[in-house]
């Protein structure tokens, strides 16, 4: 995979890239993480996986600090890990597939296509992260229009951002694995050309933000990312990595979601070392 940049040099450009409408709401109370210490929960119709995936996960996350949510589910093997699969999140960048997806589902209810401008504000949204973009296509929708996508979605543990506050929408794990699983398989709510358009600038994100789940996907395996990132005065740093994955027999997605990082590497670093052994584990399965 092509990390593309140092560190030093990603951070500079993805903070030129802002931190999904949170410059100007520093200090307000993000939600609180759940109370008890969950432990990784996995299941799988393959002998033995769900077992050594619950111990790679556990040991990927032992010396880690702040709180993570992970989910993953793997279509061939129906395969399954949670951690922390209701805790909400201030989502940051990530809910942009959330926008994309809310704007396809609309237009489709009328049979239309994008309009150019919606194209090119969708592409540089997804691709580049953009905020201003995401901004006017989350005006353009309003709350009412992408409440109705998360109702036909049935992603019913996401709450929109409230004030154009978009990067304040609560996601969760289970909804962010629903969200994956509708662009990854035939379904009613997103058609097949939707499906592929999303997809396509998932998997033309630039190289300074391919980092997160894709890392240590073996070769040959496809991968369609979004990140999001997002410091503010509670709770540190939120960082976050959406994912799907196909190749080498499987058909899996990642979610990682994070906060109460110190600074935004170590949250790529946590997520990251999760990645690492999901991938390596999935594809020796």
């Amino acid at each position: 995979m092509n990390q593309g940049t140092s560190s030093t040099t990603r951070r500079a450009r993805l903070l030129a890239a802002g931190l999904g409408a949170g410059l100007l709401i520093t200090g307000v109370a993000a939600a609180p993480a759940s109370a008890a210490t969950p432990t990784v929960g996995c299941t799988s119709a393959k002998a033995g996986l769900a077992a050594k995936l619950k111990k790679d996960i556990t040991a990927a996350l032992a010396n880690r600090r702040g709180t993570v949510a992970v989910g993953l589910y793997d279509r061939t093997g129906n395969t399954t890990c949670t951690l922390r699969a209701s805790t909400a999140y201030d989502s940051a960048s990530v809910v942009k597939a959330t926008v994309l997806s809310a704007l396809l589902w609309d237009a489709q209810k009328t049979r239309r296509a994008l309009t150019s401008r919606e194209k090119t504000l969708a592409t540089a949204m997804i691709t580049q992260s953009d905020n201003a973009s995401t901004s006017t296509l989350w005006k353009q929708l309003g709350l009412t229009k992408i409440k109705g996508f998360l109702t036909a979605a049935n992603m019913t543990q996401t709450k929109p951002g409230a004030n154009n506050y978009w990067g304040l929408t609560q996601i969760t794990v289970t909804d962010e694995q629903k969200l994956l699983k509708l662009l990854t398989a035939k379904n009613a709510v997103l058609t097949d050309a939707s499906r592929a358009y999303v997809n396509t600038l998932m998997g033309q994100v630039i190289p300074s933000q391919r980092w997160g789940t894709p890392y240590g996907r073996p070769a040959g395996v496809s991968w369609h990312v979004k990140n999001g990132w997002l410091s503010r005065a509670t709770n540190g740093w939120r960082v976050h990595s959406i994912g799907s994955f196909k190749g080498g027999g499987h058909d899996y997605v990642i979610t990682v979601l994070t906060h109460g990082n110190s600074t935004m590497d170590y949250g790529i670093a946590t997520i990251q070392g999760v990645a690492k052994v999901i991938h390596r584990d999935i594809a020796a399965s």
